[in-house]
């Protein structure tokens, strides 16, 4: 697919049923994950972060950001949508760069936060992230679709009763300026998700985890995609923190038991 192919199949995939994503976090990751079957790819912010060295939350730099993300579309021949956190930089001119910068590295997608990441519970002004969105639409063209994320449920902003109100106005603000999706981590109240599916006029995205509920419930629900965040690189994290529990404490190897083949694994960035 090219990735005028890829940015239209990606766009399409936002529908009933909810669009699956499982968030990878390297090319090794994205390529298990493509294997699996899945139609596109998402990135985590998190996980890439900390397979870097480094905490998550706005640590890493533009290029190091966008190196990671073209190491992963070059893995993969699925579209692939990118978490830029809140743009790697502080004027909407630098997410412009970003978002141009991004679509060159070949992602038809990306996530856009509206958070502060020197203040965890603190949001930019809806004004000036409305204009930081606009200025992601300029970078990114018709090719990019535009996930924009408010973080006023996971960040627990204001009181609980006025939370539903104020993230509808800012998806609405948001969605004038040029969004194409809305993302409102920390929401898993079936009733708030229908609820904020009914409100908000574009697709919106449910960040799941073993407490969430079930894939075909959201559907039902109404949420339009459906993505993993930054608990695939957790689990696979485990698994390593585990393996050497038993190693040094356990006097066996039962974690590692039912690990992917190496031969399997070479597979995924074999040519033919």
């Amino acid at each position: 697919m090219t990735n005028h192919d890829k940015a239209q199949r990606f766009r399409a995939l936002h529908t009933t049923p909810a669009l699956r994503l499982a968030n990878c976090w390297d090319a090794a990751s994205a390529a298990v994950i493509a294997s699996a079957g899945a139609p596109a790819i998402a990135t985590s912010s998190a996980g890439v972060a900390w397979s870097l060295g480094y905490a998550d939350g706005d640590t890493i730099d533009r290029e190091t950001a966008l190196a990671a993300i073209a190491r992963i579309v070059r893995a993969v021949s699925i579209p692939v949508t990118a978490d830029i956190e809140s743009g790697f930089g502080e004027q909407p001119k630098d997410v412009t760069e970003t978002l141009a910068a991004v679509a060159e590295a070949g992602a038809v997608g990306v996530n856009i936060e509206d958070s502060i990441a020197e203040s965890a519970a603190s949001l930019r002004p809806v004004s000036d992230q409305a204009e930081r969105i606009a200025a992601a639409r300029e970078g990114g063209g018709d090719g990019v679709f535009i996930n924009a994320r408010t973080d006023i449920y996971l960040a627990g902003i204001g009181d609980e009763d006025t939370r539903f109100d104020a993230t509808v106005a800012r998806a609405r603000a948001y969605a004038e300026a040029g969004a194409d999706g809305i993302f409102v981590p920390g929401v898993s109240d079936p009733a708030t998700i229908a609820a904020l599916a009914a409100a908000i006029r574009l697709p919106l995205n449910v960040l799941a985890g073993s407490s969430s509920p079930a894939p075909s419930e959201l559907d039902r629900l109404g949420a339009a995609r459906i993505s993993l965040g930054s608990n695939v690189a957790a689990a696979a994290y485990e698994v390593a923190r585990a393996a050497t529990v038993d190693l040094l404490e356990g006097d066996s190897y039962g974690a590692v038991a039912g690990g992917i083949g190496y031969g399997t694994m070479q597979g995924l960035f074999t040519e033919d």
